[in-house]
């Protein structure tokens, strides 16, 4: 792997002044090693995200950021964040990224008035698709959360989109995948357990994906994270009474064979697919809104968040352009340097293994009967 700043591969474009090419609008988010900002290709007059990255915070770590780069280059499905081009200047890295302005999964969710099963089914069923798509490229995600799926647009009927794939890796490039990464509700019970562990650890947060999104709460929680661990290593999971009762035994079965300890036993995407609750009719069409935007808005509090990643500026952007009133306003910085970075890792919850800690439920899950 070629080091960073020497000639390295092909598909990196040098630029003097990344400034020259793209117009900085405002920060859309920080990471520990980056910064994600609004921007506008100068002649095009596109809006796109770039993700910025100061090479100085990833001294020794330039082979995993390669590692995310190449996977991202060779990713297109329409259901995937896609990256267009990538830029280096003398000190930084800027990956620019398709813009998605349709704001956060849950965020819509809570503002519908109406939701169903079948929506959930629609959802789950996308996202199948784009994780089956990388799982034949031999790319495991390993880090798929509600936080992780964007809309593509305001578009009431938009598409659901993956990004971020700061913790995938190519499956057999050599390293064995079994660093206990990931956040941890979301976390297969083998990765747990530092067993060497496949894409079936993709299939699994699905599955907990789709839970969450017929209920509004996690599988699993607790606020000791050994009692949390413990829950997730026996798969011990219910589905409680009242938030169940008006939920198929079709979607709960489903989740079952995704939700499977043994991995060997568990579905596949492809199966996942098939399952008549995806691939048939037997997802309701009941409205379950009131009941999961509740526990949704009571269990993913905002503040609880800290992503690395602020869909809501965007929409909000998109929403000012719609205006015609695309000027600054008081309450918007634009960055005065590309990449204002902190200092590698800080305030952004990680832990020294890079993953994601301060996700998590604001309280417990409802109470047992």
């Amino acid at each position: 792997m070629m080091p960073l700043g020497e000639d390295g591969p092909s598909w990196k474009k040098r630029a003097q002044d990344i400034r020259e090419i793209y117009e900085f609008r405002e920060t859309l988010g920080t990471g520990a090693f980056s910064e994600v900002v609004l921007a506008e290709e100068k002649t095009s007059r596109k809006l796109v995200a770039i993700k910025c990255i100061a090479k100085k915070a990833l001294e020794g770590k330039e082979t995993s950021l390669e590692n995310e780069i190449a996977v991202l280059h060779k990713i297109k499905h329409p259901n995937i964040v896609a990256l267009d081009d990538i830029y280096e200047s003398g000190g930084h890295l800027y990956l620019i990224m398709q813009l998605v302005s349709g704001g956060e999964l849950f965020d819509r969710i809570v503002e519908k008035g109406f939701y169903t099963e079948r929506d959930a089914s629609q959802l789950i069923r996308q996202i199948l698709d784009a994780v089956r798509y990388l799982h034949d490229m031999g790319i495991v995600h390993r880090d798929l959360k509600p936080e992780n799926l964007l809309y593509y647009s305001p578009d009431p009927d938009s598409k659901i989109m993956i990004s971020d794939f700061g913790l995938s890796k190519i499956e057999g490039s050599g390293s064995v995948m079994s660093t206990a990464c990931g956040t941890p509700g979301y976390v297969a019970p083998e990765v747990l357990a530092q067993k060497p562990y496949s894409k079936a650890v993709d299939c699994w947060s699905i599955g907990v994906i789709a839970y969450i999104l017929l209920c509004g709460y996690p599988p699993f929680y607790d606020e000791n994270d050994a009692k949390l661990f413990e829950q997730i290593l026996r798969a011990e999971y219910e589905f409680d009474s009242p938030y169940w009762d008006d939920i198929s035994e079709s979607a709960k079965d489903f989740i079952q064979h995704l939700m499977e300890k043994d991995s060997s036993k568990r579905f596949t995407c492809e199966q996942a697919l098939q399952h008549p609750w995806i691939a048939g009719d037997t997802a309701l069409d009941k409205n379950i809104h009131q009941s999961v935007s509740e526990q949704i808005q009571k269990n993913f509090a905002k503040s609880k968040w800290k992503q690395a990643f602020n869909a809501t500026a965007v929409v909000r952007h998109m929403r000012k352009l719609q205006l015609g009133t695309s000027q600054e306003g008081p309450g918007q910085t634009t960055p005065t340097s590309p990449c204002d970075l902190l200092e590698a890792g800080a305030s952004n919850g990680s832990d020294s293994r890079g993953c994601d800690r301060s996700l998590g439920p604001s309280s417990h899950r409802p109470p047992q009967d």
